[in-house]
């Protein structure tokens, strides 16, 4: 007798064993139909797997998140099958999900062109129609070898020899097409309708550039012909919004072979970065953070200390002098540390905000670089938090609130919180850990802050809070992180005198609201497509004369609008005003200053915002009062 029990609480008895499928039948057949998988005690399983024992089940439909993600993995297994079929000595290696799709590794004597992308799409509706029922089967492993090595199939037999254990395999067969997966998959291909191959990609074998150069082919697959529609339209605004061309557009920033993953600022980027810089500053000044400095290089020796050195060696930029070993610095914690233990701390003095706007180089593989996304050279928005074991929970909900009011601030409502508790490799005792991950869930229930769990994404040194925006096309960034660390204050001799005159190692939170500034901006670039609030705005308007009769009067109003602070350039040339308001149209001024003899007469300004509305005529004292309104309220136009 095999009791299965369904998450309404219900439950259904045979006298026999079942499959999934079998379950699905006996409460409908139109669930039966809209099945594709199985959680059994909470594993996923293929459809037609046995059910022997009394179970907890969830049956998986196209519907549930689970259930996306297998027709994503089985729609790798597709094009894998349509590769096989029309370039048979192609070799395949690894095809798994990523975010909104899938891809596929192949080895193959010639590069993908755009008309083999469409007949591989071509050839997967093919097999796709043909409704092939997918099997699994349980091999043994030398056999699994034997196999692959026969077909050609190198890499699967390297992919095999490599997995520890002699534990036996899963293969899953479908038509004329066999690959290595542990599952679980549709139960055939007719389950598949609704996707579409990318682009091709190079990929190197095991990540590693000694290895061979892999084809990467890259496809997205979704329940409904409407769900695709949207993806692929975010893809052509994500495409519209691509910080580097419009960077370049708008002669905000470059970056060039000379210096890979390092950012050169022109003038107008340069403003856009310091009106953030000291918004920020001035955010951290009124909530008690002491700004420092600390240097750009430093001894080695005190990275081993703080566990940079055995932890983080690979990503560091390493120099020589004086026979001595040093870093460039790849993170501020460690000097924030040495500012802390200058002068006997006490516990009246906690809690201690120190703040930074840290330079740091990290050596990112050169393949990894994404313009002013992924970089080398970065600038970090990074404080740390010296506290007490009572101040912990108070100190990260202070944080939290922060940081809302931040990414409100520049137009970010929607926020995404992970949890992320301890990896295998890290320092620090378990009861260490165990302390750090119940205090900042504390936290999290006490910001009533909905989360998710992420189990060993935490930093080697301490479990961490990530925080992340949505932009205004539904994409997430991971920006704001907050890190508790019971460990490198201890590493590094860091200690305060506790009230009964004992010595104390203080906890260390290690947070930062932006991230990487660079990073940032790049976001908002896209996020804005370049037409930023006037907050925010690198020139915030421009003065444009009617002709060269009112040049003096565009002057002045310049100067006037200059002396109090707001960012205004003018255009004095000698061309047609339609000219001149369409040239600075493309570079998504908020507002455009119109001056003709009529507004010269009555010291007057015509305006015209960023969307072409003509605001009429004002005085500049009434233009001065509207732009303080609109910045003082961040306003978003």
């Amino acid at each position: 007798m095999t009791v299965i029990r369904l998450p309404d609480g219900s439950e259904r008895v045979y006298d026999h064993s079942v499959t999934v499928f079998d379950v699905a039948s006996s409460i409908g057949p139109g669930l039966a139909r809209a099945a594709i998988a199985g959680k059994v005690n909470g594993q996923l399983v293929d459809i037609d797997r046995p059910i022997e024992n009394n179970s907890e089940l969830t049956i998986i439909t196209e519907k549930d998140a689970e259930g996306l993600e297998i027709i994503r993995h089985s729609s790798a297994h597709l094009l894998a099958h349509a590769v096989k079929e029309l370039f048979p000595d192609a070799q395949v290696t690894i095809g798994p999900v990523i975010e909104d799709g899938f891809y596929y590794d192949f080895s193959y004597k010639r590069p993908f062109t755009p008309e083999d992308l469409e007949a591989i799409e071509k050839r997967m509706l093919e097999i796709s129609k043909r409704n092939l029922k997918v099997e699994r089967k349980v091999w043994d492993r030398s056999e699994a070898i034997n196999f692959f090595k026969q077909q050609g199939e190198q890499y699967k037999a390297q992919i095999i020899e490599s997995i520890p254990g002699d534990e036996d395999l899963t293969l899953y067969t479908q038509g004329n097409f066999t690959d290595l997966c542990r599952g679980p998959h549709v139960p055939t291909t007719a389950k598949l309708k609704i996707f579409k191959l990318m682009k091709v990609a190079g990929a190197y074998w095991r990540g590693d550039s000694n290895n061979e150069m892999l084809q990467r082919i890259y496809g997205t697959a979704w329940l409904t012909k409407e769900d695709q529609k949207k993806y692929l339209h975010r893809l052509e605004e994500a495409e519209k919004r691509d910080h580097r061309k419009i960077g370049k557009q708008l002669n905000l920033f470059h970056i060039q072979e000379e210096a890979p993953g390092m950012v050169f600022w022109h003038p107008k980027g340069w403003s856009l970065w310091q009106q953030i810089e000291q918004y920020m500053r001035q955010i951290q000044n009124d909530n008690d953070y002491l700004e420092i400095r600390t240097p750009q290089v430093i001894d080695k020796e005190l990275w081993v200390q703080s566990g940079h050195w055995d932890n983080f060696r690979e990503n560091m930029f390493v120099t020589d002098t004086d026979e001595r070993s040093f870093a460039i610095k790849p993170m501020n914690c460690p000097g924030h540390v040495q500012v802390f233990k200058q002068g006997l701390k006490s516990y009246r003095d906690l809690p201690i905000r120190l703040a930074e706007f840290g330079s740091c180089h990290r050596n990112e593989a050169s393949g990894a670089l994404h313009g002013m996304m992924r970089v080398r050279a970065f600038t970090q928005d990074d404080a740390h938090i010296f506290c007490t074991e009572d101040q912990i929970q108070e100190e990260v909900v202070k944080f939290i609130h922060l940081l809302k009011r931040v990414y409100s601030d520049f137009g970010f409502k929607d926020l995404l919180v992970k949890l992320s508790t301890r990896p295998v490799k890290r320092v620090g005792s378990d009861a260490q850990w165990d302390k750090s991950e119940k205090a900042l869930e504390a936290a999290l229930k006490e910001a009533a802050l909905d989360w998710e769990l992420q189990p060993g994404e935490g930093a080697f040194y301490g479990p961490k809070i990530e925080f992340s925006l949505k932009d205004c096309i539904g994409r997430i960034w991971q920006c704001g992180t907050l890190q508790l660390d019971f460990s490198m204050p201890e590493r590094l001799g860091a200690e305060y005198v506790a009230e009964d005159n004992s010595r104390h190692v203080p906890v260390m939170l290690h947070r930062a609201i932006l991230g990487s500034l660079e990073r940032f901006i790049g976001i908002l670039i896209e996020n804005y497509t370049g037409a930023f609030p006037l907050w925010l705005a690198p020139i915030q308007a421009v003065v444009l004369n009617i002709s060269r009769n009112q040049v003096d009067y565009a002057q002045k109003v310049a100067k006037e609008l200059n002396s109090h602070g707001f960012r205004v350039s003018q255009d004095l040339r000698n061309e047609k005003i339609t000219y001149k308001i369409r040239e600075h149209s493309l570079q998504k001024l908020p507002y455009q200053i119109i001056v003709g003899n009529a507004e010269a007469d009555s010291s007057q300004v015509s305006v015209r915002s960023r969307d072409g509305q003509d605001l009429g005529k004002m005085s500049v004292a009434k233009l001065i009062e509207r732009f303080k309104e609109e910045i003082a309220l961040k306003g978003i136009i």
